[in-house]
């Protein structure tokens, strides 16, 4: 099995490396997509960009004799004059498009082998989303027992295997076909077929695909989102915990014109201004850019630039422990974005197992953020808290009041906690003055939940006129809480 060693983790992401035949990969990373027969950009200019590994067509290459022959003659890297890893597909895509290749899997497989490829992909299903559950099944099948043969036809020591993970959309195949390639055992587990639910803007589908093909899975397995190459979505994929991508994307978009942010995508012809600093955009005017003659090249490294840097800024944000914070400001560039959004708080319970329990502070970036790990993980702590006799809560901290014998804050989307704790992780939260209904809803139904875990203590709340929600009048009716309304600040 593959050596994937992981150094920094945030929610399901992570920072890791991976070994390969050509050298250790700092992952999550992009593999820019290399078409054999026409190149955009040259394979060695590739690492100027950020690449690390690039990801090309073995079927394409098997097909075209000039290709096949100097590929098993010099080898794939001497092919793509490329000195790095290099994972290729196995005409699957070409499968799904055209309904069938000319290769069986067993051939594939051998000739990824010998001409030298780092990651091979076997002759897998990638079944449509919106197929039946029975034809769903069917493909998944076939596409486990593909693989079975695959592991049996790879040498040991030798190129790495791919365990591409199929169901459609169907969460429960997803996680099943996850869990038996598990138990077989491959390097890296793409998960397969989810470009059309990308290119449909499904993007709340593509949460439930991920969530449950992870779930199947060993954690610290290294995953492979197949043909997600928007940097939009880097952030949300890589939170769920997909560690490679692939991206044709930079040169797909630049011949049709379409020029890439972190934020989207807009046509170089309706643009004025260039939004952006890398070397392409520094040195022309969006006016010189439409008219110039190498306009698709320009766009195409452009498109590149853009892409690695919101990588480095995702693995940034893993590092500094604000990965979810940069989640929640992507998903809101875009409607669908921000129902996948709302899609992931359904999995926060899982995403609460892999979150670290200690990092940087929590920033509150509007309604979801009611719902992230770190407050589901205060809810479950709060039967740890025992609290007798008198207690003030308020909604900051104070110097300790001798009235009372307990002091505690009230901070939403927390609830209340002891002041002792405000300067602590996530207490040390930064929030809005004025909460918002659903971070009200979390905080008022903790604090309910804490009076009921210790009843026969008495509890004094000191409201503000921001704390406005229908929970209210329900703290309000507790035998041993006294709810003193707001004064004039």
């Amino acid at each position: 099995m593959s050596q994937f060693d992981i150094i920094h983790k945030d929610a399901a992401g992570r920072i890791g490396k991976l070994t390969t035949p050509h050298g250790v990969v700092e992952t999550p990373t992009v593999m820019p997509v290399i078409n054999p027969n026409i190149q955009t950009i040259k394979p060695s200019e590739m690492k100027d960009f950020g690449a690390e590994i690039l990801i090309t067509n073995s079927y394409i290459i098997y097909r075209k004799d000039e290709l096949r022959e100097k590929a098993l003659k010099d080898g794939l890297h001497a092919l793509l004059d490329y000195d790095g890893p290099i994972m290729t597909d196995s005409g699957s895509f070409q499968l799904s498009v055209y309904g069938e290749v000319e290769v069986t899997n067993q051939e594939i497989i051998n000739f990824q082998q010998k001409i030298g490829t780092d990651i091979g992909v076997p002759l897998d299903i990638p079944t449509h989303p919106d197929v039946t559950y029975e034809k769903a099944k069917e493909d998944m099948d076939i596409t486990i027992e593909r693989l079975k043969e695959a592991r049996g036809l790879v040498k040991e020591g030798g190129m790495l295997l791919a365990g591409p993970v199929q169901g459609a959309t169907y969460k429960d195949l997803r996680e099943d076909c996850a869990r038996e390639l598990s138990d077989v055992g491959f390097d890296v587990y793409p998960f397969g077929a989810v470009v059309p639910l990308m290119e449909a803007y499904r993007y709340s589908d593509l949460v439930d695909v991920i969530a449950s093909a992870k779930k199947g899975l060993d954690p610290v397995a290294p995953v492979h989102l197949f043909g997600a190459g928007h940097p939009m979505m880097f952030a949300l994929a890589v939170a769920l915990g997909c560690d490679l991508f692939d991206s044709a994307a930079y040169a797909l978009y630049a011949k049709d014109r379409r020029y890439i942010t972190s934020r989207g995508t807009y046509h170089i012809d309706k643009l004025k201004y260039l939004p952006c600093s890398c070397p392409v955009c520094m040195a022309h005017t969006a006016e010189e850019l439409k008219k110039a003659h190498n306009c698709t090249e320009l766009l195409a490294r452009h498109n590149l630039y853009v892409t690695f840097e919101e990588m480095r800024e995702v693995k940034q944000a893993i590092w500094e422990g604000n990965l979810l914070e940069l989640v929640e400001q992507r998903c809101r560039s875009h409607p669908r974005m921000l129902e996948a959004l709302k899609q992931m708080t359904n999995y926060s319970s899982w995403l609460e197992e892999c979150d670290p329990s200690s990092k940087s502070t929590f920033f509150y970036c509007g309604p979801e953020s009611a719902k992230r790990p770190e407050v589901l993980r205060f809810t479950k702590q709060l039967e740890r808290l025992t609290i007798k006799g008198s207690v003030l809560i308020r909604p900051y901290p104070t110097k300790k009041d001798k009235e009372y014998d307990n002091v505690m804050v009230f901070k939403a989307p927390f609830g209340s906690y002891p002041q002792d704790l405000a300067e602590v992780y996530p207490f040390n939260a930064e929030v809005v003055r004025t909460p918002d209904y659903e971070s009200l809803e979390t905080a008022f139904l903790n604090t309910i939940k804490l009076i009921e875990l210790n009843p026969e203590a008495t509890y004094t709340f000191l409201m503000r006129e921001s704390f406005v929600h229908p929970l209210v009048e329900k703290l309000s009716k507790m035998d041993n809480v006294t709810v003193v309304p707001p004064k004039s600040e």
